[in-house]
């Protein structure tokens, strides 16, 4: 499952306050939006290779990704999920997830997504 894929290349890159927002019936642009942050630029940009490279070697190559160049926030079209990487300050002044203004995953469904028990 793509889902469990990008929540554990996440989990395992030390991605934090990870957040996945359901989509379904909500726009036809993905199914789930995925939101986390990393610590630093250097770890925004290390959060997204280690993602890039999961969808790689599982056979789910991104779309795209944008943003690598200066990493205060990476996007990545992995085609039904998109993913969203932040600085905590970048993501602060965007705040997607109010933007969208639905219910997030909370914390126990995310690590239930990502195969965590």
């Amino acid at each position: 499952m793509l889902h469990r894929a990008v929540a554990g290349a996440l989990a395992d890159a030390k991605a934090e306050d990870i957040v996945t927002i359901d989509l379904d019936g909500k726009t036809t642009i993905a199914d789930f939006m995925v939101i986390a942050s990393g610590r630093s630029k250097r770890h925004v940009n290390a959060v997204a290779e280690r993602l890039l490279k999961q969808l790689k070697d599982d056979g789910t190559p991104a779309l795209a990704a944008e943003g690598r160049e200066n990493s205060d926030w990476v996007l990545i079209d992995a085609g039904d999920i998109i993913v969203h990487v932040f600085r905590p300050e970048i993501r602060a002044l965007y705040n997607l997830e109010k933007m969208w203004s639905v219910e997030a995953i909370g914390a126990a469904e995310e690590q239930a997504l990502a195969g965590e028990d």
